[in-house]
Order: structure tokens, then sequence, then C-alpha cells
């Protein structure tokens, strides 16, 4: 009997995947796709993926009703899923989201909405397995939920914690158990080894890299503008409740305000976040996190808040110890923080706020410990012999030099225990061998970035059109590397 596959498509990517798995694998291929208005037509008349049926999420989502909460807490209850704990977590619902204020039976009339259409594909097709890259939004996340608790095996694609490798999982973070990492056999490897090879693998030089293949950003900006303001109807901002409230005249006067946003907290980071660091101190050091991602937002929930989060860690450090925070680079691709923010970091006591241009290697290098939410750094930390403590489920957390903090009040005694801790070598010698089992090497980041120059000006547009013609010609000339990827999900479905 043939497979079921059904796959989340919110772009090419699972798209070309599917294309060619068709090509080599005998399966009954099914998709809920999650886009906008002009890029629909093309998946409406499309002939290279030969689905049996397609759904579209948002022509079955509306905000117009009242919602049936009998049937939302039937639906808790019955799958053990947490319908706020996502939704308020959602960027689009609340905290970052400039263009429309959703009230509570908005968010629940949307919720229903949803849990509906996804129970009822679900009942229909019962797959076998459900295709999908790492959830980045709320009700995509819920939907991997529901069908995990169905019964129907996750395939999540995602680039790990090393840079220019790819892994496909069942799970979110974990590469495997505690089991799993204790009958795992070290090969021999020392520190100096496992940093050359962490240098080798580097996720920063990765994601440089990545930005750096992005040419021309003003000229796509502006080519993505005139044709949102020109050339687009911009039916979505009724239909998707992702664009509610995003008219023509808001975005553009968003934009506007934004480049001087950005212009006026450039000039704030300069002056005031220190551009050199006393190495020579004991120091914890907390590198943030970009807001809004779904690292933090979906894979650490009740801990969203970052500037609480150093507020609390500057409290539980012992005295002696200075707490440095670093903003992230990455930040600028989010207009960086709020002015406030900075402000109420730089004057929480013993808390030194630095530049993202100082080096991460050399904070971590030099550090006493490294806390972070949920990012790569606590993993780093494990390299240059520094323990670290973590407040997600992160794959590393394996490593028995990262400690996972649930609660608040026990993070005092936790840092002061990591202090007195030694790293070991054959440690993270084993868990880089785990690694090396369960990913495969393709520069997924580097791919995301060539997909959004294709496509979507770059990533500054995703309402654009698609024709058969432009797909066909994407897909021969990026042959080699989906037909990597193709493969590599296919030996995942063998292996189940």
């Amino acid at each position: 009997m043939k497979n079921k596959l059904l796959f989340w498509i919110d772009g090419p990517l699972h798209f070309c995947i599917a294309h060619y798995i068709q090509k080599t694998y005998d399966c009954d291929l099914y998709a809920i796709i999650d886009v906008t208005n002009k890029p629909k037509k093309f998946f409406i008349n499309q002939d290279l993926v030969k689905f049996k049926k397609i759904w579209f999420f948002h022509d079955h989502v509306k905000k117009t009703h009242s919602p049936d909460l009998e049937y939302l807490a039937k639906f808790e209850s019955k799958y053990n899923i947490d319908i706020w704990k996502l939704a308020i977590n959602e960027r689009i619902f609340y905290r970052f989201y400039n263009f429309h204020k959703f009230t509570d039976d908005e968010i629940l009339a949307i919720e229903e909405d949803a849990c509906r259409l996804f129970e009822s594909v679900i009942d229909e097709v019962s797959p076998d397995f459900v295709l999908t890259y790492l959830p980045a939004l709320h009700h995509w996340e819920l939907f991997c939920e529901l069908a995990k608790a169905r019964g129907s095996k996750i395939l999540v694609l995602s680039q790990p914690m090393i840079g220019y490798k790819c892994r496909i999982s069942d799970n979110r973070e974990a590469f495997g158990s505690s089991e799993i990492f204790n009958e795992t056999k070290a090969i021999g490897r020392e520190f100096k080894d496992l940093r050359e090879y962490l240098n080798s693998f580097n996720i920063s030089k990765q994601i440089k890299q990545s930005l750096e293949k992005n040419n021309n950003p003003r000229v796509k900006l502006a080519k993505a503008a005139f044709e949102f303001l020109f050339a687009s109807s911009n039916d979505h901002e009724k239909t998707h409740f992702t664009y509610f409230g995003r008219t023509k005249l808001k975005v553009l006067t968003h934009m506007i305000v934004t480049i001087i946003k950005k212009r006026v907290r450039e000039r704030f980071i300069q002056n005031n976040m220190f551009q050199s660091v006393n190495f020579s101190r004991p120091y914890a050091y907390f590198p943030l996190g970009v807001d809004p991602e779904a690292n933090i937002l979906i894979t650490a929930p009740f801990f969203t808040n970052q500037t609480e989060m150093i507020r609390n860690i500057a409290k539980s450090l012992p005295i002696g110890y200075e707490l440095y925070v670093k903003e992230n680079p990455a930040q600028v691709n989010r207009e960086w923080r709020k002015i406030s923010e900075y402000k109420e970091i730089i004057e929480i006591p013993n808390v030194k706020l630095l530049h993202p241009s100082v080096s991460n290697e050399k904070l971590i290098e030099n550090a006493s410990l490294v806390i972070t939410i949920a990012g790569s750094s606590g993993f780093e930390a494990a390299f240059y012999e520094k323990p670290s403590i973590v407040f997600s489920d992160v794959s590393y957390a394996v490593l028995p030099s990262v400690h996972r903090v649930k609660e608040m009040e026990k993070l005092p005694e936790t840092i002061r225990s990591c202090l007195s801790e030694k790293v070991h070598v054959e440690d993270l010698d084993k868990f880089l061998v785990i690694i090396e089992k369960n990913t495969f090497d393709l520069d997924l980041r580097g791919f995301n970035t060539k997909i959004q120059d294709y496509f979507y000006h770059g990533g500054y547009l995703v309402d654009t059109e698609i024709s058969s013609e432009q797909m066909q010609k994407f897909l021969e000339e990026n042959k080699s590397i989906l037909e990597i990827l193709s493969d590599e999900h296919i030996k995942k479905i063998n292996a189940k």
C-alpha cells in the first residue's frame, strides 16, 4: 500500500522537494498551502507535482464569527495542545504587529477555523508522513503537533546549530535521548580538534555569507515596493489574517518610519553600547536572541521577554561576577530594538550592554558561564570548556555541561553549581558523533536565500506571481540540491 505524504507548503522549497520525490518514490501526495493570493494562482494551475488534493489554508480561516469555546476546550483536552500558549506567542497577534490589534474573539475564531481545518484534513487523508520546514508561525506548529498526536510521522527539515548541514527530524530540537548519548562512543578528539571542527562549520560565517549573497538589497527593495504599490491589488489584506490591516498607505508609512527609526537606533547603539570589553573580570555572558523569531517564541514559550530574563539573571549572579549582554548582529534585519528596551537593559545594575560588533567567540572563550534562552551560543560554549544554562529543550541539552532551567527561582543555585563545573571533552566528542550521524552536508540557508532572490525580490515581497516556466527553470537549475533533499527524505521514510 502506498504511503500518503502530506506537505506543508509556504513557498517553493517543499513544492520542489515534492516534485523530485514523486520522480523516484511511489506515493500519494497531498498539501496544505499557506501562501498569498498571487502565488496561489500558480499552485491552482500547476501540473509539475501530481497532488491528489490540496487545501489553501487561508481559504478556511476567517475572523468574522463568534468562536466555539466548547469545541476549542475539547480540542485542547483531546490532543493535549495548549492553544493560548501558541496564540499569545504568535508575532502577528501580539507584541510585534503594527497594523491590526486582534481581539480575543478574533484570535479564538481563527484558532477554531484552523483546528477544524486541520482535523478534517487528517480525517480525510490519514497521512503516514507530514513533510515540512521548521515551523515559523503558530498555526504551522499547531498543525504539526496535531498530526503527531493523531499518529502521523513528522519529517521536519531544518538546519542544526552546525553550519552548512541539514537534518530531517521528527522533533523540533532533540537529536536523541540520554540513552543514545550514553551508548555513543567518543572517537578521541581533543578540544583543539573540536574547535577546528566548529570553525569549519561555523554558523556565523554561513549567515554572513548568506547575507553577502544578497546583492543590491536597495534595488530589490525598490522593485518590491514598486510592485506592491503599483502592480498589486493587495487583496490578501482582507483574506489572510497574517496581513490584516496592511493597507498600502499603512505599509508605505511604516516603511518610511522604520527607516528613520533604524538610523536613530543605530546612532544610539554606536554611542551607548560598549565596544571594548574587560576580559580580566569574571562575567556571565548572555547573547540576545533575535526578536521576533520562532526560536524563542515557539521553542521557549514562557521565556520570551528578554529584558526580564536579563534582570532575573543579574539578580542570580554571585558577588564578583558581571553580566555581559550582547546585541545580536542579525537584529539589524528587524531594524534593531526600541531604544526604550536598550535603556531599560542599560539601567539594570551589574549589567553591561555590548555592541553587536564585539566578537561572540571571544566573549564565550573568556566567560565563566554562558546563558542563552534557546540559541547556539550554549552549544558553542562547550567547545571552549564553558558550562551553559538554557531555558528551552535545545538539542544540545543532553550534554552534561548544559543545564535546562524551568523554574526561575532555581536559577541562582544553578548558576553557582555551573561556575564550579568542568566540561569533559568526551561528552562533546560523543555529541558531535551523534550530529554527524543525523545530518547531511547542504547549505540550506544559502539555498533559501537563492529562493528568496529568485521568486521574492530578495525576500522583500512574497505576494508575487510565479509562472510554470519560472518554476520549471528553477527546478532544472537546482536539480542536484533538490535531489539530495528528496533522497534524504525518502531515506527517512524508508527507515520508519
